[in-house]
Parts: structure tokens; sequence; C-alpha cells
């Protein structure tokens, strides 16, 4: 059934602006976002569709223009407006870590750090730099390698946050292999710049391993 045919109180844009976006399952956001559906299917069942086909939502945002484009009734029209969606949303989390506490938001920043490396398919090393009240004064990839190893560079590291006259960071790197556990090379990592960050009062919050929707924490973990 068209979703123009449903009852008034049941069609997602009517539900949305009633009851707000949080009432609405995945498939229902996605059908707003999809505005029509395809032969056979209306949107909220393309939506569905979708959501099987790539996994999830994060599935959904990663797949490439390619994988999109595979899917009937989809295109490059609609990956542009999927990637819009997703790069306002990275931009708006990093707003709301440049004016408040990034130690009080840690959801935040797991958010911030899922849209920023979770997609990409080769290895990522960034820096999160922060002011002495903890927000964010800029973040930026250091180092980029190959799908296995990436050369991280403490002195680099420590350059950049003194020129950024940073109080403190937060390290991040992704694993496109899919598997957030931290190696022993990681392990060894994260010592040798917090050894080298505290030579300039630089101290190290946290560092995150992103892989795919999972961050791994290793302050959270005892492993800092």
């Amino acid at each position: 059934m068209a979703i123009k045919d449903w009852p008034d109180q049941q069609r997602p844009r009517e539900r949305l602006l009633r009851e707000g976006a949080q009432s609405l399952s995945d498939p229902e956001l996605l059908a707003l976002f999809l505005r029509v559906g395809v032969k056979g299917m209306n949107a909220v069942e393309l939506g569905r569709a979708l959501l099987t086909r790539f996994g999830s939502l994060h599935g959904l945002f990663a797949a490439s223009c390619g994988e999109m484009s595979s899917v009937r009734g989809l295109g490059p029209a609609k990956y542009a407006q999927l990637q819009a969606v997703r790069e306002l949303a990275r931009r708006a989390a990093g707003e709301q870590l440049q004016h408040g506490c990034a130690l009080g938001s840690p959801e935040l920043v797991r958010q911030y750090l899922r849209l920023d490396l979770g997609r990409q398919a080769h290895e990522s090393f960034s820096v999160l730099f922060l002011d002495v009240k903890n927000r964010l004064l800029a973040c930026e990839e250091m180092f980029r390698g190959t799908l296995t190893h990436t050369s991280v560079y403490p002195r680099e590291v420590v350059k950049a946050a003194m020129a950024r006259n940073a109080a403190s960071v937060m390290l991040a790197h992704n694993h496109p292999s899919g598997s957030p556990e931290p190696s022993e090379a990681d392990l060894l990592l994260t010592r040798a710049l917090v050894q080298a960050l505290a030579l300039v009062d630089v101290r190290v919050l946290d560092h995150f391993v992103v892989a795919g929707p999972h961050v791994h924490s290793f302050a959270e973990h005892g492993q800092l």
C-alpha cells in the first residue's frame, strides 16, 4: 500500500511533526529521506530493504556509490544526498565539541569519530587537539597508511600540539579490518606518544580505535 493511502496518524511525516523524529523507526526515517519508493515497494519498505541489504544504518552510510547505485531506484544523486547528511552530522558534532567539554560528552566524541573515521577504507591516524577547558580546537588527520599499517611519528604530533597551543589531546585511528581491539603495536605507540607529549606538558586523555560502528577507548580499559 502506498504511504499516501495510510491513515494520517500512521504516516511517517505526520508522525514526525506530531511526535518528533525520535518516534520513528529507522525504515521510517529512511522513507522520509528517500521520499518515494520503487515499483512494488513504498518508501518505508524500500528503507527496510536497504537496512537488510547493508546490515545497518552504519553499513548504509559506509556503502560506496557503486554499491548504492546497484539498488533499484537509487543512484549517484541519492548517494550524494546521503553523504551530505552524514557530513552535516559530523560537522554538527564537531561544533558541539568546540563549544562544550569533550570529557563531559564521551558519546558525542564517539559519534564524531564514527562519522570521521568509521567508513574509511585506509588506515588513518587523527589527533583531536583540546584547550584547557577540554574544548575541541581542531581535529587533524596526521598520518595515513595502508589497510594494515600506519607510520606515526611522535615528533610531528608534538609539533602540531605546540602549534595549536593545545593543553591536551585525544588520539584516534581506525581499523578497516573491522576489529576495534588494539594491537600490541597500538599499545606501544600510545605509550610513546604519552611520553613524548608529557615533555611539553600536553596530556593524552584517551586513544580511540574505530572499527565501523564500534569504538574502543584506551582510557576506559585502563590502557593509557
